[in-house]
C-alpha cells in the first residue's frame, strides 16, 4: 500500500460542511485504510475577489493506482457539486493528490508532488499535522 496525502479545500456552500462530507467519502474509498485528517484551516483565496477557503489535509494508505485514486476523488468532487467553469475559480470542493508514496508522477491528468505545495501555507500547516516530521519530497524539498 502507498501512503497518500490529499489536500482538501472549499470556499462555497458551507465550506466546513463540504470538507466534513468529503472526509466521510474518503473514509469509504475502496482498497484504502487508516484515514487521518488535520484540523480545518482558513486561508485567503489566491484569486482576488473570492471568499476565503477552508482547507485540510488527509493521509491514508491505498492500493488504488494513481489515476484510479484521481478518478475517485473527482467523483467525490462532482457528487458535492463541483463545477469546473473557470481555472482557479471558486469551488464547493477541491481534492488534490499532494503526495503518492515516494512517486514522482508527470502525466497529463496528474502531477505529483502537487504543483507548488511546498510554498503554500494552506497545504503545509495541515500537512504537518498528519505527516511524519521527516517527510521529504522526492527532490528533497519540504
Amino acid at each position: 500500500m502507498d501512503v497518500v496525502y490529499i489536500g482538501l479545500g472549499s470556499n462555497l456552500a458551507e465550506p466546513a460542511e463540504q470538507l466534513r462530507q468529503a472526509i466521510d467519502a474518503l473514509g469509504q474509498l475502496p482498497s484504502s485504510q487508516g484515514l487521518e485528517v488535520s484540523a480545518l484551516y482558513s486561508s485567503e483565496s489566491l484569486s482576488p475577489g473570492q471568499p476565503p477557503y477552508t482547507n485540510a489535509v488527509a493521509r491514508f494508505e491505498t492500493d488504488l493506482a494513481p489515476l484510479a485514486l484521481l478518478d475517485a476523488l473527482q467523483a467525490i468532487e462532482n457528487g458535492q457539486g463541483r463545477v469546473r467553469a473557470e481555472r482557479w475559480g471558486p469551488r464547493t470542493l477541491d481534492l488534490d493528490v499532494l503526495l503518492f508514496g515516494d512517486r514522482v508522477i508527470d502525466e497529463p491528468r496528474l502531477t505529483v508532488p502537487h504543483y507548488q505545495m511546498h510554498v503554500r501555507a494552506f497545504v503545509l500547516y495541515p500537512l504537518a499535522e498528519v505527516a511524519p516530521a521527516d517527510l521529504r519530497l522526492a527532490d528533497g524539498r519540504l
